[in-house]
């Protein structure tokens, strides 16, 4: 086997950067990392997803920091693998290959009118409001009083409270600014939130539902009748549910015994609701939903059927906000239906016949779906390098063709505007020095072009 061992990482995420920092463990140069993102700028869902009032969140950077760090690190930002370089390539020149390129799109609702103007993507409206240079031209229209936020997610409560919240509380934040202009200009007062479950099922964690109550200027308002528990809800919530889901009860429930206060804006939790229909001729004009009621299945697990009973909630923009899909990677094996690639403990695996693909893995939500916190990466990550450790000792994975130097070569030739670690660094220091003066983290470059000019020095 040739020394060093190497390994590509696709996707310059959490996922991405923990599977890099176990495979550098040793220190010693002999492992070599090469990880790259379409992006000139690295850390994924830490930049272009965290909301930007969670800035404690964003601290996690400095542990990828240490790991770029380290000797064997490589990164390579803007360079599109399936465009720039394929799956073969990147075989041909590692031992071994570790997608972790996340989850970047939003699930659909299935739904007429969502194609409508106004209907927009959760995911779209997070990268907007984070800079990320897909979406900095999001066409969104603000102008407009009433917003639908359909899940009952922490993405769901972040949109909700972004649309919500004071705009002068985010002039601290690297809200791009872009969406600081158009949130100044903002004349939506209600924001309703669309939980298709109960208060007991909503998958929203406590912090984040708190911090809806605390936001000055904003009321939370509850219809006391949505969390009304039966009987047999109440005795589980009582005896049987974990404190996460026990203690989403009592917020709601103190929500909903609240005196609205008559503030400027509001934020409305609906439970056991669905759309069924955005209305509307060629932009969003409302929402037609359908009142649900809980049935629970031989499995034991609750579903939510619908009744005769429907309303419309009239308004300009609606928010889906009920799940993120993975997209396919050509010459990479995908599931359509889970939109994840296929894989046992992050060995890929043939669609068609289940077995491992020598020297191909992942890791993060490609692999597992889009579930858990940041933290929740390292141990998937984790598990994902054992393995692929495992099969170097077995010797399962093939010596590449090339090396580190050829690879480089290659880059240089097809990628000209490649961002290295250095590039990124500058990137790094010139958005924080930009911020600095105006009390902020960070002002956020947006476009790709603007990136490499201030990399490339």
């Amino acid at each position: 086997m040739s020394t060093p061992f190497r390994v590509a990482i696709v996707g310059a995420g959490p996922a991405g950067f923990y599977a890099a920092g176990e495979l550098l463990k040793a220190k010693d140069g002999s492992v070599e990392v090469e990880l790259f993102d379409r992006l000139p700028t690295p850390w994924g869902l830490v930049r272009a997803g965290v909301a930007p009032d969670h800035p404690n969140i964003k601290a996690v950077t400095r542990v990828y920091e240490k790991t770029a760090a380290l000797p064997g690190f490589h990164y390579h930002g803007n360079v599109h693998v399936g465009r720039d370089i394929s799956h073969e390539e990147l075989l041909a020149h590692h031992h071994a290959v570790v997608y972790s390129v996340g989850a970047p799109t939003d699930r659909k609702l299935g739904i007429p009118g969502e194609e409508l103007k106004g209907s927009v993507g959760a995911a779209d409206f997070v990268g907007w409001y984070n800079g990320h240079p897909d979406f900095r031209d999001l066409d969104l229209d603000l102008q407009v009083e009433r917003a639908v936020v359909v899940g009952a997610g922490n993405v769901a409560l972040d949109v909700a409270r972004m649309l919500g919240m004071p705009v002068a509380e985010l002039h601290t934040t690297d809200t791009a600014d872009h969406a600081l202009e158009d949130l100044a200009n903002s004349e939506i007062r209600d924001v309703f939130i669309l939980a298709r479950r109960g208060p007991l099922e909503a998958a929203y964690t406590n912090p984040e539902l708190l911090e809806l109550g605390e936001i000055a200027g904003l009321d939370v308002v509850v219809d006391p009748q949505d969390v009304a528990l039966d009987e047999a809800t109440a005795a589980f919530v009582a005896e049987g549910a974990d404190k996460t889901r026990r203690r989403n009860v009592e917020i709601v429930t103190e929500y909903a015994g609240r005196t609205p206060s008559g503030a400027e804006r509001r934020i409305h939790l609906r439970f056991l609701t669905s759309p069924v229909e955005i209305l509307g001729t060629d932009r969003v004009e409302g929402v037609r939903i359908v009142r649900n009621e809980l049935v629970t299945n031989d499995d034991g697990s609750v579903s939510a059927r619908p009744t005769d009973r429907e309303e419309v909630i009239e308004c300009g923009l609606v928010l889906r906000s009920i799940g993120y899909l993975g997209v396919e990677l050509p010459g990479v094996p995908f599931d359509q239906r889970r939109g994840v690639i296929p894989n046992v403990e992050g060995r890929v695996t043939d669609l068609e016949s289940g077995e491992p693909l020598p020297g191909v893995y992942t890791a993060g939500w490609i692999k597992r779906g889009p579930s858990g916190v940041i933290g929740t990466n390292k141990k998937d990550a984790q598990e994902t390098v054992r393995v692929l450790l495992e099969d170097r000792e077995a010797g399962r994975l093939a010596d590449p063709s090339g090396d580190g130097a050829a690879l480089h070569a290659l880059l240089d030739e097809r990628v000209p505007d490649r961002i290295d670690y250095d590039a990124w660094e500058r990137i790094n220091t010139h958005e924080k020095t930009t911020g600095e003066p105006h009390g902020r983290p960070r002002v956020k470059l947006v476009h790709v072009e603007k990136m490499v000019d201030i990399g490339k020095g």
